[in-house]
């Protein structure tokens, strides 16, 4: 089961297990029940409310489950993701750091979310 460690510059650092490839849990689902504050408006992947920063704790690189349609034009409009990410991330499998919580789901690796930041914009 991967460790998911939440961090936030105004809370608590918190480290959850989760149930990797489930397909049924999103970070989102998971911060909620474990009673972290990630802040979230459609839940949906339109909003780009729960936007977060990801980083794998992982030597193998990965970060979680593959971009969905709506988080790329949502990451898109945010300018957090170019053209040329986008590109990296389908030809040669490299991951993004931006996405949404309400859409990323967990695979078997250990993650950073970072969250929290009004402004979105994190050191």
């Amino acid at each position: 089961m991967p460790n998911i460690t939440f961090s936030s510059p105004i809370h608590k650092d918190k480290t959850v297990y989760a149930v990797a490839g489930s397909f049924t849990k999103t970070v989102l689902t998971i911060a909620q029940e474990n009673h972290i504050p990630i802040d979230f408006s459609c839940g949906d992947g339109e909003c780009g409310t729960c936007l977060v920063k990801v980083t794998s704790l992982e030597k193998k690189g990965r970060m979680a489950g593959p971009l969905t349609l709506k988080e790329v034009d949502v990451l898109k409009d945010l300018h957090k993701v170019t053209r040329e990410e986008l590109e990296k991330m389908y030809v040669d499998d490299l991951p993004v750091q931006w996405r949404l919580a309400c859409q990323l789901q967990v695979r078997d690796e250990d993650l950073l979310i970072e969250y929290g930041q009004e402004d979105k914009v994190f050191a």
